[in-house]
């Protein structure tokens, strides 16, 4: 028997304790379920290139694909039936260069999604874009370069206006939620000031602000063809060994400004998402990332795994640990077995 004054519940014992009483009926098994999920609570990532009737499958995501800005509007459209009405947006531009100008342009490919999909669909649907250079330039890093002992690296400083402008090019075109993702120092603030000065303060921000150097990104950067060139991104994405460190990175952001957080990688970072739930108390964003949804096709695929149901157990393990939302390549299908 637990201590009253703890303020736990008693705990009777077997035979008076029987949990078994609460699971015999599904009908109440239901009533008593602690953690939904709904098709409300998804985002779906989609990759947008030039051209027109493009539908592209991406071999190591399959169901998942490259698309024309015509054949994106069509999948949106076939998305909400389901249920699902919030996306985000990453823009495979024609031409790449070191500064990633493309992504600065009133008519790239992401600005015109933007417009097509709002003409489409109006307000019905919640339209987020990624706010990152490593799709826009020739060097596969998320901003500009400069030299530093003697080796490459990302200018973090450089780098924060023409993020700015970006994300205002983005919100010009009709975006609801700007989602910066290149884990640059001071990235939020600047986004902030450059919104609010071009009127756009009603535009929240969704921050990726605890992103992890994570070997399960591979087949995203198949499907935005942004691999880096030379290096890697450790020196501005997370050690996947830290926790401390992403509660100081969330601090920042939300002292910057951002109105919402996420986390990216979801699976390996369960701790991490209750972590920043648990003290911040803010919306809490989760990314199930391409190399997450591609191990569950494969071993789907293989017969080894049941993949509706893992599927839908893993997106539940998610929003347990703390997520509000969950951006996942799933999401059309966890929408169809859901409805």
């Amino acid at each position: 028997m637990s201590d009253p004054s703890s303020g736990d519940l008693p705990s009777p014992g077997f035979p008076t304790a029987r949990p078994r009483r609460l699971r015999y009926n599904p009908l109440v098994r239901d009533l008593v379920r602690e953690t939904e999920l709904s098709p409300r609570d998804l985002i779906l990532p989609l990759f947008v290139r030039h051209g027109k009737g493009v539908r592209q499958e991406i071999g190591s995501m399959p169901g998942n694909y490259q698309l024309s800005v015509d054949t994106l509007v069509d999948e949106v459209g076939a998305a909400r039936e389901l249920g699902v009405k919030a996306f985000i947006l990453f823009g495979i531009p024609a031409q790449k260069d070191a500064r990633g100008s493309s992504a600065l342009e009133d008519e790239g490919i992401v600005q015109q999604s933007l417009r097509a999909l709002r003409k489409a669909h109006g307000p019905d649907v919640l339209l987020m874009t990624d706010e990152c250079f490593c799709e826009y330039t020739d060097h596969g890093h998320c901003g500009i370069l400069h030299k530093r002992d003697g080796s490459l690296d990302v200018d973090n400083d450089a780098t924060l206006p023409i993020l700015a402008e970006q994300c205002v090019s983005h919100a010009r075109a009709g975006a609801d939620v700007i989602a910066p993702s290149g884990m640059m120092d001071g990235m939020v603030g600047a986004i902030r000031r450059g919104l609010d000065t071009a009127g756009f303060t009603h535009i929240p921000i969704l921050s990726y602000a605890a992103k992890y150097a994570s070997g399960f990104y591979g087949p995203f950067r198949d499907a935005a063809e942004s691999p880096p060139q030379f290096g890697d991104r450790n020196t501005y994405q997370m050690d996947p060994a830290n926790g401390d460190e992403a509660m100081k990175e969330v601090a920042l952001d939300l002292a910057e400004g951002a109105d919402m957080i996420m986390v990216k990688p979801a699976l390996s970072y369960l701790d991490i998402i209750r972590r920043v739930k648990e003290r911040f108390r803010v919306p809490v964003a989760a990314y199930n990332v391409s190399g997450e949804f591609a191990m569950v096709k494969a071993a789907a695929r293989n017969g080894w795994i049941d993949e509706k149901r893992v599927t839908l157990e893993i997106l539940t393990s998610i929003r347990r640990a703390g997520a509000d939302m969950i951006l996942t390549y799933h999401a059309r299908d966890v929408a169809r077995w859901l409805k």
